[in-house]
């Protein structure tokens, strides 16, 4: 059996700020202080588990988190540029209201099929889930019968866990990915299976 977990980086400010703010691949901001909290968190429970590899989005936020894993293990953080979050181009940096209200028909095109219609200058669901898949697959194929962690993102992580969990790529938004969460997939007999979805239990002292 293969093991994977898969996870979202700790918070950042951006993540904190109310209403919350775009954070695509094109804003690199640090963890906050509760999102370093949070790195140690995921990186004291999976102290329990032997990791061959930690893998990370090349986003400050995923490699900070990545690192605090990878220390406690004795390993070093391998990035991968596929990993990196969803591009949301134009929009980086707004609030969904503020995007609501400049960009109307931007946004209602969108929301109508963002599986092949692009953040405007950025990335579509499809285009994320095109060049983050092949990408963890070959991670398990090189860790086959092993444990392995990846750092990713919010909307990177939803399109994956969509797919696999048998969701349209449509709705993958209505996945929740709060900070620091661990997903757990599993490969037995060469299938890839989704065990469980958003796991903060190991926040619960954060």
């Amino acid at each position: 059996m293969t093991r994977l977990f898969l996870i979202r980086h700790g918070a950042t400010p951006a993540n904190e700020m109310r209403p919350y703010i775009m954070q695509g691949s094109e804003l690199d901001h640090p963890l906050s202080a509760a999102g370093e909290a949070q790195a140690a968190a995921v990186g004291n429970f999976l102290r329990w588990f032997n990791l061959a590899a930690v893998y990370s989005s090349p986003l400050r936020r995923a490699v900070q988190t990545a690192t605090a894993i990878a220390e406690r293990q004795g390993k070093t953080v391998e990035t991968i540029a596929a990993l990196r979050e969803c591009s949301v181009g134009r929009w980086e940096g707004l609030s969904w209201d503020v995007i609501r209200e400049r960009h109307p028909e931007d946004h209602a095109r969108f929301f109508d099929n963002p599986v092949d219609i692009p953040h405007p200058g950025g990335e579509s669901y499809g285009d994320v889930l095109k060049r983050a898949r092949p990408a963890i697959d070959d991670i398990l194929n090189r860790h086959a019968g092993e444990n392995v962690a990846i750092v990713a993102h919010n909307m990177l992580n939803r399109v994956v866990l969509a797919e696999l969990a048998g969701i349209e790529l449509r709705h993958a938004r209505r996945l929740k990915q709060t900070n620091a969460c661990i997903n757990l997939l599993e490969v037995r007999d060469g299938m890839l299976s989704l065990v469980s979805l958003n796991s903060v239990l190991h926040l619960d002292e954060v």
